[in-house]
């Protein structure tokens, strides 16, 4: 397939001021208005133009749009998981569905104690690939209505430039309508989305420069490892099981350099503003670092560290997918 290249304009995400100013609209996604505990200020220079799906009566996909105020950008901003082992929300079974539904290897077919939610998967680990790729088709999923609402949005700023972010499932969801559309994409700590790319059919070239996506390695799920019998997935009934994303990935190793420990609590966006994007990468380093000699690059000022791809990245590889009827 030939591809045509199109210039956007999209955010500097090598600049730590820039990923702290996103990551606080998505923390801001989980939440109805500023007035609401947790709710991060973004001064002036941004205004929350419009709030998607806090109306009492709707229990599904939920964010915010905030407008620039050269009116030029637009920010959708897509609220992730609510989780029931954190308190939860209206959104909690939809938020599962479609968790369980884009991230797992087959219809959440985990082991005999889970209820697959599809009927794709057949004995001896084998899938059918049409009926996965059928079962992300069903209406009210969240991928097809972020397609309706990217749309509305061109329609509403029609010469505005549009960005989409989120934050776990919110950022994988923005990672797909960016495929989807062309928009710059920066996504937070979100699970391995390539999978659900590739059963949508999405036009996937060899370089998504415009999807970024954010995490550290102590967080579970965009690693991957939020997976066996005594994970908090697991447990929850989320089936996280893909680890593999699309575009351009910067990777803060939180684990080796800054000692961290694998937790869920490194998943929280809270965590990520609070903890990470509070200074620059290599600041932090250096405060955490246990030898007292000196590195080469220790004078050397690294706002964020360096994207690189995900090459040779594998997933359900003990899975057999191909025409499998019932």
């Amino acid at each position: 397939m030939d591809w045509k290249s199109h210039e956007v304009i999209g955010p500097a995400t090598e600049k730590r001021e820039t990923l702290l100013a996103l990551a606080e609209m998505t923390n801001n996604a989980y939440f109805k208005d500023s007035r609401a505990v947790g709710w991060y200020d973004l001064g002036g220079n941004w205004t929350n133009d419009h709030r998607i799906g806090y109306d009492p009566s709707t229990s599904g996909f939920r964010g915010h749009v905030f407008l620039s105020s050269d009116n030029k950008t637009v920010v959708l901003s897509i609220k992730g998981t609510s989780a029931v082992v954190f308190g939860g929300s209206a959104t909690v079974l939809k938020d599962k569905l479609n968790d369980n539904l884009l991230f797992s290897c087959c219809c959440a077919r985990v082991d005999w104690t889970w209820s697959p939610v599809c009927g794709c998967a057949r004995s001896g680990k084998r899938c059918d690939q049409a009926c996965v790729e059928a079962s992300l088709e069903r209406d009210g999923l969240f991928y097809g209505v972020g397609i309706n609402l990217y749309n509305n949005l061109t329609y509403m700023y029609p010469k505005a430039q549009i960005w989409v972010i989120g934050h776990s499932l919110g950022g994988s969801l923005a990672s797909l309508i960016g495929a989807t559309f062309g928009a710059p994409v920066v996504a937070f700590e979100a699970p391995g989305e390539r999978l659900a790319a590739q059963r949508l059919h999405l036009p996937l070239s060899e370089e998504v420069l415009h999807i970024t996506h954010v995490y550290n390695t102590a967080d579970p799920i965009p690693m991957g490892a939020c997976t066996g019998p005594t994970s908090v997935c697991y447990q929850g009934g989320y089936a996280m099981e893909t680890r593999c994303h699309i575009g351009q990935t910067i990777v803060y190793d939180t684990l080796s350099l800054l000692h961290w420990s694998s937790d869920i609590g490194s998943h929280f966006i809270s965590t990520i503003v609070d903890q990470l994007l509070d200074e620059d990468w290599s600041t932090k380093v250096k405060k955490a670092r246990k030898s007292k000699s000196p590195w080469p690059w220790e004078e050397e000022v690294i706002e964020v560290p360096k994207p690189t791809r995900e090459v040779d990245c594998e997933e359900c590889f003990d899975w057999e997918y191909g025409s499998f009827p019932e």
